[in-house]
């Protein structure tokens, strides 16, 4: 029996406080991210943005975590940093009261300049303390972190509609407050990561025959990889910075019921995130991957030409089916680069964020000259990449040749 079988057995058990604490962790520094996207109707409003402003905000935003967070991986790779995840929860909450007292539109720059660094420090050290507490279920640790963050998100549109559009912008500020919670629990679970980080083999003894048998194969698949999650982020910064305004727009709802619909929307994501984990887990994290994205093909296709009922409908059978991928396809690409688990997941995280801040910039764009129905049907087509999984190398056939 090989050793990659061996050392993956004798891993344990998952720990889930500790994946429940960071978790919840995840939970409040996407609450806090999310806040941006979901206040762009007040911030519109207030400051007399254009879409293409929004878009701006949020390549701003997301440019500033997405090229930072495979740095920052690739380092703690090296020197793990497991106390500075208080550090960037704190930069989250400066980064949500900038935006809560902002006086102008370069002061909101400032302000998602500082969310976007609080999240590229989070997310890499963060993916580290779940794969630790994972045991031998990584799957399902990767899910149970995702969904902490998916939750986070879908508070966010539901906190806007009910708290902040009927107090006004300033409120953000009372929600930074509960990123205090999140810094002390932070330090505890870096203490823990800290006493822990040697108490189980590393990925680079578990998976190096792994990586040795794909040899040139993981350089194509992690290539396959990242452009099918360009197809999926750029369909998903669609709904994420502009679904609210194309609910407004064609069906002529108000401002607090599209921010429901767009919890509705997000919930579901969330839920298809913790599915997609251990299915991954049973299944093989290439068929999940491959049916996630190419799976929701005909309902994107039909999006832009049904009526509001459907679009809500088939809006919550396209989170719940693409969410499932990403789990699938971190913990793939972690098994395709042993030992690199915060460079890995810095990169993933980070395309996550940048891919989808330069598409919310260029859709803005195509939404002021074309129409946002324009961009839904042209976006329609993107989970047509989904071709790609085909061509993934099936990691589990590779452990079975080893045994």
């Amino acid at each position: 029996m090989s050793h990659a079988i061996i050392d993956r057995r004798e891993t344990g058990r998952i720990a889930l406080p500790i994946l429940s604490a960071i978790s919840f962790c995840h939970l409040l520094n996407d609450m806090m991210q999310s806040l941006l996207a979901a206040s762009y109707p007040i911030l519109k409003g207030g400051f007399n943005l254009s879409f293409a402003q929004i878009g701006f905000l949020t390549l701003i935003y997301q440019i500033t975590a997405s090229l930072l967070q495979p740095l920052i991986g690739l380092y703690t790779d090296r020197k793990p940093l497991p106390y500075s995840l208080p550090f960037g929860m704190g930069a989250s909450m400066t980064g949500l009261a900038t935006l809560a007292f902002a006086p102008t539109f370069a002061v909101l720059l400032i302000g998602a300049v500082m969310l976007g660094l609080g999240s590229s420090i989070f997310h890499p050290e963060a993916s580290r303390i779940a794969r630790l507490a994972s045991g031998n279920s990584r799957g399902l640790a990767q899910s149970v972190f995702q969904v902490g963050g998916n939750f986070g998100s879908s508070l966010a549109p539901l906190i806007v509609a009910f708290f902040i559009l009927p107090r006004g912008r300033s409120s953000l500020s009372w929600l930074a407050l509960l990123a205090l919670g999140g810094v002390i629990i932070l330090t505890g679970l870096g203490h823990w990561c800290k006493s822990n980080s040697h108490a189980r083999p590393s990925d680079r003894g578990m998976n190096v025959k792994h990586f040795n048998l794909l040899g040139t194969g993981a350089g194509r698949a992690m290539a396959i990889l990242i452009v099918l999650i360009f197809s999926k982020f750029v369909y998903v910064a669609s709904f994420a910075s502009f679904y609210i305004f194309y609910l407004m727009d064609r069906f002529g709802l108000p401002t607090q019921t599209a921010q429901i619909y767009y919890f509705i929307f997000v919930v579901s994501g969330a839920i298809g995130t913790i599915i997609g984990g251990p299915i991954g887990d049973k299944i093989g994290r290439k068929s999940v991957i491959w049916a996630s994205i190419l799976g929701v093909l005909p309902f994107t296709l039909l999006v832009p030409y049904v009526g509001l009922t459907a679009t809500v409908t088939l809006s919550i059978l396209i989170a719940l089916i693409m969410s499932s991928a990403f789990p699938a396809i971190v913990v793939y690409a972690q098994d395709l680069m042993p030992g690199r688990v915060g460079m890995v997941s810095g990169l993933f995280f980070g395309l996550a964020f940048g891919i989808g801040g330069i598409s919310a910039a260029g859709l803005g764009v195509l939404a002021d000259h074309m129409g946002i129905e324009f961009v839904y049907r042209v976006c329609s087509f993107l989970p047509l990449v989904g071709l790609l999984a085909g061509f993934l190398p099936n990691i589990s056939d590779a452990a079975r040749k080893l045994a």
